[in-house]
């Protein structure tokens, strides 16, 4: 103890020797923590928790203890075939898929395959009976051999360009009778809706009814708001994001799902994971970090406490892009958003 107290004389006046010679010293910077918006009791129910889980992604490098922190886990991806005729690759990287189902369901997430691929394949899938059939029948079978709860449609985008808009409908509309039938839910991955055209017009309020949640994502909207240019995901895009959804497309509350990206990306539009922003020591408050001279704009903890809360008031989920980009710190942002909920993990 006394030598301890003797290092700590040494140190202050070392210091105030060199603040009295003029030598410059060199203080950790100070981290002003902001304060959470009002927090309302945590009401135990249907709102969802969502994040992806890309099988390019090793699961390590998510901690086991992030599991408590979702309620629905979807793998990323399995692939229809390029030939259009409705039928499924195999699951990317099998291992990694049973490893991240069986962690998920140890606890007690409940699970889904996410389908994804070209547009195109997408689109002439959707137009041809047949072939809805063929993708119906194979996607249930690989959700019910799985024991999967459900599974997920990410087809960016069915556009008003052409038939592909009314043909999303009437798949989503095959696959929901068919899943529905087994008790497992059907979920879809859609355009934030920012951005009148197209795109925007190809996601019909018609196919709202067949969908059990609809996963916005409110996110790669550089520019959007022009006093956070870098800030792809800003609270501007999000709000008008949900206007159109809510509003103006007629979204029923309960099937609207929140968004939110757990990357950065800088002017270029090159992403860089959350984990990487924080590693570099950036303020995990702030929505923009330099790291490696390059400058990113991302959705830091006070942003992500009003995401969670607006999500609280407006929609019935919350839905992140993807696990592994998250940290394993008390500065995780999906613990920030569980924080602002009110949940417990």
């Amino acid at each position: 103890m006394k030598k301890l107290i003797y290092i700590l004389v040494i140190f202050t006046l070392t210091l105030n020797a060199c603040k009295k010679e003029g030598i410059p010293v060199i203080e950790p910077p100070t981290i002003k923590i902001p304060i959470p918006p009002s927090r309302t009791p945590w009401i135990p129910g249907t709102f969802k928790i969502i994040a992806y889980m890309p099988s390019y992604k090793d699961p390590t490098t998510v901690d086991d203890s992030k599991y408590k922190m979702i309620t629905h886990l979807l793998y990323a991806f399995i692939n229809p075939n390029a030939s259009g005729d409705g039928s499924l690759n195999t699951v990317l990287q099998p291992t990694r898929f049973t490893t991240v189902i069986a962690k998920a369901k140890n606890y007690g997430v409940k699970t889904g395959i996410s389908v994804s691929g070209d547009k195109n394949i997408f689109a002439t899938i959707a137009a041809s009976p047949t072939a809805r059939t063929k993708f119906t029948a194979q996607l249930l079978a690989f959700v019910k051999t799985n024991s999967l709860d459900g599974a997920d449609i990410d087809w960016e985008y069915p556009t008003a360009a052409d038939p592909s808009a009314d043909n999303f409908v009437l798949l989503m509309q095959e696959l929901s009778i068919a899943l529905h039938a087994e008790g497992k839910f059907l979920s879809a991955a859609v355009t934030p809706g920012v951005y009148a055209g197209n795109i925007k017009n190809g996601m019909k309020p018609e196919v709202f009814q067949y969908i059990d949640f609809v996963n916005i994502m409110q996110y790669d909207g550089p520019n959007y708001d022009t006093l956070e240019p870098l800030n792809h995901a800003s609270m501007k895009l999000t709000e008008k994001s949900l206007d159109v959804y809510l509003v103006e497309k007629g979204l029923p509350k309960e099937k609207a799902i929140l968004g939110i990206p757990l990357y950065g990306e800088n002017a270029a539009g090159s992403p860089l994971g959350y984990r990487d922003i924080e590693a570099s020591g950036a303020n995990a408050y702030l929505n923009l970090a330099t790291v490696n001279g390059v400058n990113y704009g991302y959705n830091g903890i006070e942003l992500i406490w009003k995401k969670a809360q607006l999500a609280k008031e407006r929609c019935n989920g919350i839905m992140f892009w993807e696990f592994s980009h998250d940290s394993n710190t008390s500065n995780s942002l999906v613990k920030a958003a569980n924080d602002q909920l009110g949940r417990a993990y």
